[in-house]
């Protein structure tokens, strides 16, 4: 009989070899290989291969996720090239979600709503435009038991993450949703934009250091802007403790570092905070789902959070 220490360590071996079997599965490059990407610039950073390539392995897909920069100015040479080369599906980030739009055949009308696009899925004409920034953010909060319906909400931000989450809280029923920004014109255009959308009044722009008119009570609050992202972890866009004692959860779109200024304040105060980790999570599974036609389990998206949260040392 093997003692119990040999048989554990025998078991702990054995999914040990899973688990290189699969990478080994995930990695393996074949002439019927299909190929997804990344179009950014710059791209090294990402963490996107990561969603996918262990999706690809978990489900058994013959499949490989590669980032591709694209220099300024080269956004159509890239979705044209793509085609050419039969790219399954690509994923698009910063600076080129709105100006890869003139290169689709055709685009979702969210993401035309929204104006601007994350996903291309490749069509017989030409690449399909979508936009799973929203949902994924959507998907990510319901993991977190966040609710958007009927709730009070403060958007820090106007650029095209808060436009993205501003269209959310409207289409998922949100009471009033205050959104503060630097500039308060970039603000109205928002407001304007998602109020005309929904037929509601229901984004209201204020110049960020006027956060004092907003009306008491407590408020799930978004983190919309770039402010805190590594290596500027210390920057916060509000540093008043009168703000944050109004916070009841905080909702940072940074995922680097792992826990934003943002955050510390919001849980200093007594509220319940979230990086954006999850975000990024399921607007890639999201990405997936339409490239491949399948959907992906709870448990296979805890997998790829669980190698996600591994590249911050968290466990």
């Amino acid at each position: 009989m093997i003692p119990n220490g040999r048989k554990q360590c025998r078991s702990r071996c054995q999914v040990e070899c899973a688990d290189s079997a699969e990478m080994e599965k995930m990695v393996e490059i074949n002439g019927k290989t299909r190929v997804c990407g990344l179009i950014g610039y710059p791209v090294e950073h990402t963490l996107s291969p990561v969603i996918h390539n262990t999706l690809a392995g978990l489900l058994g897909h013959d499949l490989v996720y590669v980032p591709f920069p694209a220099r300024p100015g080269s956004v159509k040479d890239a979705v044209r090239g793509a085609d050419a080369l039969q790219i399954l599906g690509l994923n698009v980030t910063v600076p080129y979600k709105s100006e890869v739009m003139d290169s689709l055949q055709e685009i979702d009308t969210l993401a035309g709503n929204i104006g601007a696009v994350n996903t291309l899925v490749r069509t017989e004409g030409g690449y399909k435009g979508y936009n799973t920034d929203m949902e994924g953010l959507y998907r990510a909060m319901q993991s977190e038991d966040i609710k958007i319906e009927k709730e009070r909400i403060i958007l820090l931000g106007a650029g095209g993450a808060a436009r993205a989450v501003a269209h959310l809280c409207a289409l998922k029923g949100a009471d009033t949703v205050y959104m503060l920004n630097r500039t308060l014109d970039k603000a109205e255009q928002v407001a304007d934009e998602v109020n005309r959308m929904t037929g509601r009044n229901v984004i209201c722009p204020i110049l960020l250091q006027e956060y004092h008119r907003i009306p008491e009570g407590r408020y799930l609050a978004v983190q919309g802007t770039s402010v805190g992202l590594a290596p500027h972890d210390d920057m916060v866009v509000i540093s008043d403790p009168a703000f944050y004692k109004r916070v009841h959860t905080g909702f940072d779109l940074i995922y680097n570092p792992w826990e934003t200024r943002f955050m510390q304040l919001v849980k200093a105060h007594g509220g319940r905070a979230y990086n954006g980790l999850k975000m990024l999570l399921y607007q890639g599974i999201i990405a997936y789902e339409l490239w491949n036609d399948v959907q992906v389990t709870k448990k296979d998206a805890q997998v790829v959070y669980e190698r996600l949260k591994a590249h911050f040392g968290v466990s």
